[in-house]
């Protein structure tokens, strides 16, 4: 079992022992509220169950296997293909933006990467940073880390959301020594 898998099981024996129900149990609850979307689903858990943002974004991608890997899996397609089908069609000119990103971050040294719908989270421990297209023309990349004061092109986050900042990438060249210290830092607090 990866570190990432031990902490996705750590979070839902805590989801279970705060909310006292058995997995089972939450995902009848989630099943049963009529919710459809995502987004209807996670917000349903938040405020019915208590749950945080991170906590009831698994618990919906656990109970409906709505995870870029399980969706994967389930059509027997790899982490490339999903990587293609995120940069396919119009986002596809943001493809180069990815690679020069994710060349700088593999010399970090090892971590997991996970297909989601839409997006790569980026995990060691946890996770530390995602990356995806945020519209046809820009990139986004998410950090996790603290203590670092916002900018313009480090965009503090609302408090609660999968990442604390967003750095918005245009062109590959934007993929520079400043973005990939903050990420260095995320990383190395991730692990």
């Amino acid at each position: 079992m990866s570190v990432v898998d031990k902490a996705v099981e750590t979070q839902l024996k805590n989801i279970q022992a705060r909310t006292g129900k058995t997995l089972d149990q939450l995902g009848e609850i989630l099943h049963k509220s009529g919710f459809k979307k995502h987004s209807e689903l996670r917000d349903f858990a938040k405020r019915e169950l208590g749950l945080g943002h991170g906590d009831a974004n698994t618990l919906v991608h656990v109970c409906f296997k709505s995870d870029g890997a399980s969706a994967a899996a389930a059509k027997g397609a790899s982490t490339d293909d999903v990587l293609a089908e995120i940069y396919s069609g119009p986002k596809a000119a943001l493809r180069p933006i990815h690679e020069a990103f994710m060349a700088e971050i593999g010399k970090f040294g090892e971590f997991e990467i996970a297909p989601k719908k839409g997006y790569l989270s980026l995990r060691r421990k946890k996770q530390f940073a995602m990356i995806g297209p945020g519209t046809k023309t820009r990139v986004d990349i998410g950090i996790n880390m603290k203590g670092v004061a916002g900018t313009d092109r480090l965009v503090e986050l609302a408090p609660g959301g999968m990442c604390q900042y967003k750095v918005a990438l245009t062109g590959a060249r934007e993929v520079d020594k400043e973005l990939i210290g903050w990420v260095r830092q995320a990383f190395d607090a991730a692990g």
